[in-house]
């Protein structure tokens, strides 16, 4: 239905702002299957960018499909609301699929990243992946782990606000509202909402775009405007889907192994080494690995796919520069 168009080398729209993110190019991924399993589990391609005059990574990323969270962990040490004019940085266009659900839609909690799959009738040994940074819930009101079905689709819904978070309004602002209408330039709940049986929790757009890939809301997924307006039409009622917690992943991808680390944003998994052991155990990549390459990225966790094949490149952060 719709694909990212590559963005030649230097060229970027004039200005960040509204219409050219609703402009934005988008890009589908194909993956070949064996036994229902993808045969390769590393897409997309990491890049730069030069920063130029005005620009914060806010804009950035969202032009560029990427959560806060990722621009940041690409590029420790810069300053995210000025960064030196001239300078280059990391575009962290790279991901390694989480383990091992290759159905509907999947979201990765630590990585605060959403992904689709979707077969084709006229191809369905072919995997068709789109993925998409979100905002999650704040550590106050966690997103749940847990499987969940997609029961209903809503354009322009009203928020029937939770007691709970209208006491908080109150509490905050004085704003006693108990519903917020569709369309409303106050509904957080932006133009699109897909309702899921998990109770309370819901996939929908927003009217803040600066919390994607920050822990904002109150435990649904958030998307960039222009990114649910993309994926609304491609998930039917009855998609199944699942809130994973992964902040270390693996994968591969033409015989080479990577990791991918995250920040342990609940808690949930505080020894990384562990659980990279678990990962790479639960491919079946635990035969060889650079140990030194691979405690390298579990300590920097950048949050983007590093080799850890003894013949490998250490970092993609190596292969960019070069």
């Amino acid at each position: 239905m719709w694909k990212r168009l590559p963005v030649p080398h230097g060229q970027v729209p004039p200005a960040f702002d509204e219409a050219t993110f609703a402009r934005k190019p988008f890009e589908s991924f194909t993956i070949a299957t064996r036994d229902g399993a993808p045969v390769d589990t590393v897409l997309g391609k990491a890049s730069t960018y030069r920063v130029r005059d005005g620009d914060t990574f806010l804009d950035i990323a969202r032009y560029y499909d990427l959560g806060y969270n990722e621009i940041v962990d690409a590029n420790p040490g810069v300053d995210p609301w000025v960064p030196p004019v001239g300078s280059t940085i990391v575009l962290p266009t790279e991901w390694i699929l989480p383990c091992c659900t290759y159905e509907g839609l999947v979201v990765n909690i630590p990585e605060m990243r959403l992904y689709l799959y979707r077969r084709t009738k006229d191809d369905p040994k072919t995997l068709v992946v789109n993925t998409f940074p979100v905002g999650l819930g704040r550590d106050d009101r966690r997103t749940p782990r847990g499987r969940f079905t997609v029961r209903g689709k809503t354009v322009n819904p009203t928020w029937v606000i939770p007691e709970s978070i209208r006491a908080e309004h109150i509490q905050e602002s004085g704003d006693r509202r108990t519903r917020i209408p569709g369309g409303d330039p106050d509904n957080p709940l932006g133009k699109y909402r897909l309702e899921l049986t998990l109770p309370r929790y819901t996939i929908h757009g927003t009217n803040i775009p600066w919390g994607v890939g920050m822990q904002v809301s109150h435990g649904c997924a958030r998307l960039y405007p222009e990114d649910i307006e993309q994926l609304y039409p491609l998930v039917p009622v009855g998609t199944r889907g699942e809130f994973t917690y992964q902040a270390v992943k693996v994968g591969t991808r033409r015989g080479t192994t990577y990791v991918e680390v995250h920040r342990d944003i609940y808690g949930y998994e505080p020894k990384r080494q562990g659980a990279a052991r678990v990962a790479l155990k639960r491919r079946r990549l635990d035969a060889r690995v650079d140990e030194k390459a691979l405690a390298t990225a579990l300590k920097e966790a950048r949050g983007t796919p590093v080799s850890i094949s003894p013949t490998g490149i250490a970092s993609v952060f190596r292969s960019v520069a070069h």
